[in-house]
């Protein structure tokens, strides 16, 4: 069984969207998890049926805590199940969903698995992430355009889409909670390729993604929280040195937003202050 997994918030129209690109419902083949982490949003009950399953959380949990309820719901319920996490503003192509089984059956050594992400013009928005520890640096590489081989590893996936093969999971593997929003995806990764999981990123199929369609939205709450977990990750996964000389140059980066667009400057000095404070 594969199970969709999707966070709402406030985003009734986009999730209709990504449950009208797969194939008809009536498929046994798949269910859809929906965590509504907007809880005063009644208009994501229109979507319930069958097929589609609703998880009311409590307030708002942020992505990763979130993506967490799912995955204890779904690990319960069929702890083969390979879960496709992917975000409200995101939707699939024409018959993506009928390579999916067939890849693991090929590759049951893979437990992380990201798609090519491409936006609705076309462009590559993601295609591999790479981690530089002696930098600091986390990047997002093409790592697909030009191979041909069914998949290639790397060092984090976006939880844009990203696909987890519970079958080579002992327990149910999920976020940190420590993470409200950005960089949970890149520590997922990180901490279960420590323990020789594999993580690997395809082109066999993909999605179409609006970028930040949502969280433009909320500009100072995107940028508090991406800053935050950002020092969070730095101090996890770099040294001391490298950890200083990158919250140096935030700080002054920040310094200089506060002319330009304050509320992108205000948002990284409240990220630093969340990261002291905590």
């Amino acid at each position: 069984m594969i199970y969709f997994l999707t966070v709402n918030y406030y985003s009734t129209n986009l999730v209709a969207k990504l449950i009208s690109s797969l194939p008809n419902s009536k498929n046994p083949d798949y269910k859809i998890v929906i965590i509504n982490n907007s809880p005063d949003d009644d208009s994501i009950y229109q979507l319930k049926n069958e097929s589609v399953l609703i998880l009311n959380a409590t307030s708002n949990l942020g992505f990763g805590s979130a993506c967490n309820l799912g995955l204890k719901f779904i690990y319960a319920e069929d702890p083969q199940a390979i879960v496709w996490i992917i975000n409200p503003d995101a939707y699939l192509l024409e018959n993506t969903l009928d390579k999916v089984q067939p890849f693991f059956d090929s590759h049951p050594e893979i437990s992380i698995l990201g798609t090519i992400v491409h936006t609705p013009v076309g462009e590559v928005w993601f295609a591999g992430g790479r981690f530089i520890d002696n930098t600091g640096a986390i990047l997002t590489q093409d790592l697909l355009t030009n191979t041909n081989t069914d998949y290639v590893l790397c060092d984090w996936i976006t939880g844009c889409s990203l696909i987890i093969n519970l079958s080579n999971f002992h327990e149910c593997p999920l976020f940190d909670s420590a993470y409200f929003l950005y960089y949970e995806d890149f520590d997922f990764c990180q901490r279960y390729a420590q323990q020789g999981h594999l993580i690997a990123v395809t082109k066999q199929f993909g999605v179409l993604h609006q970028p930040s369609s949502i969280t433009n939205k909320y500009v100072f709450i995107k940028i508090k929280h991406s800053t935050y977990s950002y020092l969070l990750t730095l101090e996890r996964y770099t040294s001391k040195l490298v950890f200083s000389l990158r919250l140096t140059r935030l700080i002054c980066h920040a310094f200089v937003l506060m002319f330009i667009k304050p509320q992108f400057g205000l948002g990284k000095f409240y990220g630093v202050f969340m990261y002291w404070r905590r």
